[in-house]
């Protein structure tokens, strides 16, 4: 492997230093397929990752997908940019294909294509190789993601304490009882929620409205239910940091002392905040972040909202993806299944 490392480039690339310097933690070289290629080359593919993807979780994903792809060829000694041809790209999918699930491979596909189509537009490359190969075939009209039932998602809110038994209240509780709510209420991605800033908790008219940092740098507007309201209320009352409005509105806790820091929450600190409440209120171990988001969805429906004004709530770009997220249909079915008597 070419020791042109991600650091050496970081020193004359102060424009985009920050995601370098992220790029070098996920992975300190560059594939020797593009090494080899020339200090171009090796610019090209990594400011494909620095410049042209903006979400830290897509950059991510697309470093490893690549970079398992460049692995996969020097292990069959294909070390050359020119020997990557279709074939090539196609006999590495294929052997995905049998060792992971569809989406995974095609997200691994897209990522290639997306590189190689980088690469031909800075002439690196004459063509795409990986335009023409045929990724897996994937239909899904059912979510996996497990979905909590009205009265349970009710009981994980009611069983949060929100006062220490010393009658004082506890910030972390109304924290997270704020937090799961908002999820519910608002069908908010966690990715979304904990980008807010303490401003994006506002008045418009007579409701409070929050604003969501959503994908793509996009800015999504919804007004908050009562319940939420009252929670959110309740934490930033308690918590005294409804005036810095540029600070994290969710807070991440100081040890064991019960207190709130100055740091926002990470993803990590929210999925351990949903297991540790779920496990208090005696529900499954399989609820994640993205139960809340299903279940205030899938509850919405079942109380006669539409799938159009779901998907407008959700943010989602087509209502095919807001169907992953009704559970109506299990409801039928099982009522179904139990008309065989015997």
């Amino acid at each position: 492997m070419d020791d042109f490392t991600v650091g050496r480039l970081a020193s004359h690339a102060s424009s985009f230093s920050g995601a370098l310097v992220e790029l070098q933690k996920l992975h300190p070289s560059v594939p020797l397929a593009l090494a080899l290629e020339g200090e171009n080359a090796q610019r090209r593919f990594l400011e494909f990752f620095a410049v042209t993807i903006r979400n830290p979780n897509t950059r991510a994903a697309y470093l490893r997908a690549t970079t398992e792809f460049f692995d996969w060829c020097e292990k069959r000694g294909v070390t050359e940019l020119a020997r990557v041809e279709p074939m090539l790209v196609a006999a590495f999918i294929e052997e995905q294909t049998r060792r992971k699930s569809a989406p995974s491979v095609k997200q691994q596909l897209a990522a290639l294509r997306k590189l190689f189509d980088w690469l031909v537009i800075g002439q690196i490359l004459p063509g795409n190789p990986a335009t023409s190969v045929r990724g897996p075939t994937h239909h899904v009209s059912v979510g996996k993601t497990p979905v909590m039932e009205k009265e349970e998602a009710r009981r994980l809110l009611e069983t949060i304490p929100i006062y220490k038994e010393d009658g004082t209240p506890d910030l972390l509780g109304l924290r997270d009882r704020a937090l799961l709510g908002l999820m519910v209420y608002s069908f908010a991605r966690i990715s979304a929620l904990l980008q807010m800033r303490v401003e994006d908790y506002a008045p418009r008219g007579k409701r409070f409205w929050i604003t969501l940092h959503e994908k793509g740098g996009k800015f999504h507007r919804v007004p908050v239910h009562h319940l939420a309201e009252e929670y959110l209320d309740a934490y930033l009352l308690a918590a005294g940091i409804a005036d810095e409005r540029k600070s994290p509105l969710w807070r991440s806790g100081r040890g064991r002392a019960g207190t709130l820091s100055a740091s926002g929450l990470s993803r990590g600190d929210a999925f351990r905040i949903v297991r540790r409440r779920a496990q208090a209120a005696g529900l499954g171990p399989g609820l994640g972040c993205h139960s809340f988001r299903a279940t205030g969805i899938t509850a919405y429906l079942q109380n006669g909202g539409t799938l159009e004004n779901a998907q407008e709530i959700a943010a989602h770009a087509s209502p095919q993806t807001t169907r992953l997220y009704d559970r109506r249909r299990e409801e039928i079915r099982l009522e179904e299944i139990e008309r065989i008597r015997l």
